[in-house]
């Protein structure tokens, strides 16, 4: 089975998110399970300084949004992990170093509906007509895989082909939802400029209250969808989660699934990992004792070993409740706990952070901005990972958490509910409880929740049987590649493959 997986990000050539993550790491699992996989990234200088052995397969100059004179090519290079990687080398779209999506001001680039328009263009082309060109040898998917709106035009285009393909068999195509609240919102003006039809511009296609809608092209026009945890699949066939598509969600329900993502077993082990001061397991878990102390020395805590260790990784915005940890700060450090904090975002979150690491000194510890390092050592140091997230579709950093013994305190919401079972008397009994939930997403419910951690995290041997039962439960991508090459077969029965 060959797939072609078309992302805006993937670790290690580029990271913003839990997408990078997922794009990183899912194709090895996939390839594990028999799929030949490919990725097609945009030519990013992170992209194309990583890559070897690169060489140039197609002159794409011409496409529509493409001048015939500024240079553009389909690349082939050697990934970090040997496996061949596409790159779309538009240096006037992708030769821009920081942000892939943002520009110095914090603002959107101007063009990215062009740039994007050209990663869907450069996959439908690979998909009807193969890598290497027509007449010529080369590689051709069966399955176009598409994640996130700034891939969402890719089924379009397969659907509506830049020029005719004669007799070439097109491919399944699947589009994964990793957030339905990014859609790729553009003025509908925009469509000649991208090469596609005026008569696709219907409620019943692309458009979406007189806007042009990215993400709509994906979920109309692609074979099968799917989402990033089945809690997250049902949520978004609701009005509050399905951000105006869910009337289109629910009519696709039968093309709809919720597969949960994985981690990266290798890169996430507590017992191997180079980055902390004293690797662990569950059943060494007083080793996990120093890398606490080292957290609340890099924080500038008060070394205190007993205290209840809270931690927080995550952009710092109110859709990732960061505004509720705000409110019950003062209620968890009248506690006895402390808490770090690790990541970056509005800038009214920060300011109230920075002034709460000023108001309790010795308890409260931030470090604004983002440091891989700094995550893998905060992960394997706090006692309770905090996630209380309004809307989650999976969210990566509770599973890391349960991979490290540091049990999740997370909201009931998305791919949350589906990986952390709270502790109650029949979880704690049956060997099942791993973290701590909370419902609905108010401080209200939190501070339950707060409370019931602290007060298991004084019964040392309780608290030791849940790290265990974390620690044990199967986050990786084995299971989730399965349930994926299902659906690659379904989209290829539904394209005539």
């Amino acid at each position: 089975m060959r797939v072609l997986f078309v992302t805006s990000e993937c670790l290690p050539y580029v990271k913003t998110g839990g997408l990078g993550d997922v794009a990183g790491a899912l194709p090895a699992a996939l390839r594990a399970e028999g799929a030949d996989v490919r990725l097609l990234l945009p030519g990013y200088p992170g992209v194309l300084e990583k890559l070897e052995n690169l060489k140039p397969l197609r002159d794409l100059r011409g496409m529509p949004g493409l001048t015939s004179q500024a240079p553009a090519r389909l690349l082939s290079g050697r990934g970090v992990d040997g496996s061949t990687v596409y790159a779309l080398d538009v240096p006037s779209f992708f030769g821009r170093k920081g942000n892939p999506y943002l520009g110095p001001d914090g603002k959107d680039w101007s063009d990215n509906h062009l740039r994007f328009a050209a990663l869907g263009r450069t996959a439908a082309l690979i998909g009807l007509d193969g890598d290497g060109g027509r007449g010529r040898a080369g590689w051709k998917p069966e399955v176009v895989h598409g994640h996130d709106w700034q891939a969402g035009l890719a089924a379009a285009y397969l659907r509506h082909p830049l020029w005719p393909f004669g007799d070439a068999k097109r491919p399944g195509s699947v589009f994964t939802i990793h957030n339905m609240a990014f859609q790729g919102l553009y003025p509908p003006d925009l469509l000649p400029t991208l090469g596609i039809p005026w008569d696709s511009y219907t409620p019943n296609g692309l458009e979406f209250h007189s806007q042009l809608s990215f993400l709509k092209a994906g979920l109309v026009y692609s074979d099968r969808l799917t989402t990033v945890s089945p809690t997250y699949a049902t949520e978004i066939q609701g009005e509050t989660m399905g951000f105006g598509l869910d009337g289109l969600l629910r009519a696709r329900a039968a093309a709809l699934e919720g597969i949960l993502n994985g981690i990266d077993t290798d890169a996430w082990d507590s017992r191997h990992d180079p980055l902390l001061v004293s690797p662990y397991d569950a059943d060494q878990l007083g080793a996990k004792i120093p890398n606490k102390a080292e957290l609340q020395r890099i924080f500038g805590l008060a070394p205190d070993l007993h205290a209840p260790l809270f931690g927080i990784v995550s952009r710092l915005t109110d859709q990732k409740g960061i505004d509720l940890v705000v409110e019950a700060l003062p209620y968890l450090v009248e506690r006895g706990a402390q808490l770090v904090v690790l990541g970056t975002g509005s800038a009214a979150l920060e300011q109230a952070l920075a002034g709460a690491a000023r108001r309790f000194p010795g308890r409260v510890g931030l470090v604004l901005g983002y440091d891989e390092a700094l995550s893998h050592r905060l992960q394997a140091g706090v006692d309770v990972l905090m996630v209380p997230s309004r809307f989650e579709p999976c969210g990566l950093t509770q599973m890391y958490a349960l991979r490290y013994g540091s049990l999740p305190l997370v909201a009931h919401v998305g791919g949350l509910a589906d990986t952390v079972t709270d502790v109650t008397e029949d979880s704690l009994a049956a060997g099942t409880a791993t973290g701590f939930t909370f419902a609905p997403v108010t401080v209200a419910a939190m501070l339950p929740a707060i409370d019931r951690a602290l007060t298991l995290y004084h019964r040392s041997d309780l608290w030791r049987q849940v790290q265990r039962n974390a620690m044990g439960r199967d986050v990786s991508w084995q299971a989730s590649a399965r349930n994926y090459v299902a659906t690659y077969k379904a989209a290829m029965e539904a394209a005539g493959q």
